[in-house]
């Protein structure tokens, strides 16, 4: 008995995060750029281990927030940065953030 709640109960927990993580997507009509006036200068990198991890859109207040690129130290040795980007949906866009992979 005690298994069987202990199993339920993870699968309610896995499934308010998978619910969580789903409201977060917001669809927009038009793909976004990077606003008007910004200029991207990468700042010199600080060692030769560090990756430019590119400008990000991260979900906010029902729209989407800009972040600038910054240097990164990668998560281990044979990491490699994956860019966010744009995907189609219906009835718009929804920004698939970069991950290190």
């Amino acid at each position: 008995m005690k298994k069987l709640s202990r199993i339920l109960m993870l699968l309610s927990i896995c499934s308010v995060f998978a619910l969580k993580s789903k409201a977060q997507e917001i669809v927009v009509r038009a793909r976004l750029g990077r606003p008007a006036g910004v200029v991207v200068a990468r700042p010199y990198r600080p060692s030769p281990n560090h990756v430019w991890v590119a400008e990000e859109w991260t979900p906010g207040r029902g729209s989407y927030v800009y972040h600038a690129g910054y240097w990164a130290l990668p998560p281990h040795p044979r990491a490699i940065w994956i860019a966010g980007h744009w995907r189609g949906r219906r009835g718009g866009y929804v920004w698939i953030p970069g991950h290190w992979r």
